[in-house]
């Protein structure tokens, strides 16, 4: 009985620390995958082009309350400032 109780600990330990590496993934690594990839996009419009999230929602109904991320490809002005209210600014396609 004692191995059996053992077996089932190390399963749940097992359970908990593969857990753990999805949120952590989910949380700080795959944000900054997407904006690479959004980054990236981006730059075939040009060089001063940059990536904004914007808040608002997306063109698909989720069927539900959650947000969506929506990115945006904004130009940079003269100084370098990117106006993420700019009529220029298209959405970026993942």
């Amino acid at each position: 009985m004692k191995e059996a109780s053992g077996e089932l600990n190390m399963t749940v330990v097992t359970i908990v620390a593969v857990a753990a590496v999805g949120a952590l993934f989910y949380v700080f690594i795959w944000p900054v995958i997407q904006r690479s990839i959004v980054s990236q996009t981006c730059k075939t419009y040009g060089n001063d082009w940059s990536a904004v999230e914007v808040d608002g929602e997306a063109d698909i109904n989720t069927g539900s309350n959650a947000k969506v991320k929506v990115w945006m490809c904004c130009p940079a002005d003269a100084s370098g400032n990117v106006d993420k209210t700019s009529s220029s600014c298209v959405k970026a396609e993942q």
